[in-house]
């Protein structure tokens, strides 16, 4: 039986605005989340319009990655990474976006990131917009509602890929374009929030301004894939989605619709577009029901077209169910909701652990594409007690994992391109759901928490040296 192939690319992911800290160091400009406080598992974080002084921001330092990147970099090395995730923070190589030059501070923070990767043979992956937008940009156009501000994005990403071709092979557009779709878009993703100050699961956004900034960003992501083709052929450009196996609740025929019309809306949509190069023919129906109308430009629909991305890349936490009649008791989880599963545990955030679901969904996703794909976020928040010695006994998250793996194994032998597997958050970051650290994913403990305290130390838990021997055997011991 096939198992994961011998150049299989095994690391972890990161994103810039949960890990970098240093937000005005560097000339680095202020970004969308550097505007939203801390929350909790049941207090949601808020965004403001004004940065105050006496509210606690855990982007501002976050595990600070800047200053610890070398030490970081080191400690992914010892796990044996094949690949490191993480993103470019777009105001830290344009600090407004309004920028007609690059920062070159900027610029050269990540140049010696990706030479201490390339020191250990470490291949980067690098999202240009991982929930990162200026937050000039939404001052001025309302985010991506502005058309003007695809014209800043295209700038800041032909700034990165002529500066960084040569030393990273694989990009990534849009971290979760989909989110765009959901509410939980409204902030991290589209920065649709002029003059809103509020908690962030509230912020308004109508359907149609929604899908206006959404196709923005598709024709941002297209021209930027467009370039990247033209003028550096061997790199691959791909794309992201949040995606949810999605069931019906329950047999009956209603729900089974149901969930199909939820699985094209969420989990299709912007990747049919981003792949096959053209809006899906089943939006139309949705777009009328909603008195949503995309405003285009004559060349909007060839630059789909000639945009389309290398492979596939998602992240995948959880499945939920789908009802005709929202009635049943509803699942928690990163915004895609739906209603709880009966069969299924749960996260201490409710997010439904279904590795089968993955299984599930690497099928359907290439059955649909057969382009290769990569699992970029995956993983397990959870309250982790580091001991008197320091240690972090996470047998939970190793059994998280395992599942998982084995999932992807068994979809590898059903025939599917797998190219790689990054777990979300291989050290403790900032959730970006609920803005706390006490939600940790990592493989590595970092010495911070929700009041701002903390030494920043970095120490291995037991999944560390779990991952560590995954890697090492491709991924065939999993005890």
């Amino acid at each position: 039986m096939q198992n994961f192939r011998k150049d299989f690319l095994w690391g972890g992911a990161t994103a810039a605005n949960q890990y970098e800290g240093a937000w005005d160091e560097g000339g680095k400009g202020d970004s969308v989340p550097d505007h939203c406080t801390v929350g909790s598992a049941s207090s949601p974080k808020w965004v403001t319009e004004e940065i105050r002084p006496d509210v606690l921001y855990p982007s501002h330092e976050a595990a600070d990655f800047y200053h610890h990147y070398k030490e970081d970099i080191a400690l992914a090395a010892q796990m044996g990474f094949r690949v490191f995730r993480l993103s470019i923070n777009w105001t830290r190589i344009f600090p407004t976006g309004l920028e007609e030059e690059p920062n070159e501070e900027g610029l050269l923070f990540y140049e010696n990131v990706f030479a201490e990767l390339h020191r250990y043979g470490i291949e980067p992956l690098v999202t240009l917009s991982h929930y990162e937008l200026p937050y000039t940009l939404v001052r001025r156009y309302n985010g991506w509602a502005g058309r003007e501000t695809i014209d800043c994005f295209v700038r800041y990403s032909r700034a990165v890929l002529d500066r960084f071709h040569g030393s990273v092979r694989y990009w990534l557009t849009f971290n979760e374009i989909n989110s765009g779709t959901m509410p939980m878009g409204t902030v991290m993703s589209l920065g649709i929030i002029r003059g809103y100050t509020g908690p962030v699961p509230d912020a308004p956004a109508d359907p149609q301004t929604r899908f206006q900034a959404l196709h923005h960003q598709f024709i941002a992501s297209a021209l930027t894939v467009r370039y990247a083709h033209e003028h550096y052929p061997e790199l691959k450009i791909g794309d992201m989605n949040l995606f949810s196996a999605m069931y019906p609740l329950t047999c009956r025929p209603v729900d089974v619709l149901a969930c199909q019309r939820r699985n094209q809306m969420t989990n299709w949509f912007c990747s049919d577009i981003q792949v096959r190069g053209s809006y899906p023919y089943y939006a139309e129906r949705y777009f009328e029901e909603n008195n949503i109308r995309i405003r285009k430009e004559p060349e909007d629909d060839r630059i789909l077209r000639e945009g389309t991305v290398d492979f596939y890349t998602f992240s995948y936490y959880m499945s939920s169910c789908v009802s005709a009649n929202e009635h049943k008791e509803m699942a928690g989880g990163n915004g895609i909701g739906g209603e709880k599963n009966p069969y299924l545990q749960a996260s201490d955030w409710g997010w439904q652990i279904d590795p089968d679901g993955l299984h599930y969904s690497l099928n359907e996703i290439y059955g649909r594409y057969r382009i290769p794909i990569m699992v970029v976020e995956n993983g397990l928040g959870a309250y982790d007690k580091k001991e008197p010695d320091g240690s972090v006994h996470d047998g939970y998250r190793i059994d998280y994992m395992r599942s998982h793996i084995a999932a992807m194994k068994e979809a590898v032998r059903d025939g599917v391109d797998l190219m790689g597997y990054t777990p979300w958050g291989w050290i403790d970051v900032v959730s970006a759901s609920t803005g706390e650290m006490a939600k940790r994913y990592g493989f590595v403990f970092v010495d911070k928490y929700d009041d701002g305290t903390g030494t920043l130390a970095r120490s291995p838990k037991d999944s560390f040296y779990w991952y560590q021997k995954v890697i090492r055997t491709n991924g065939e011991d999993l005890r």
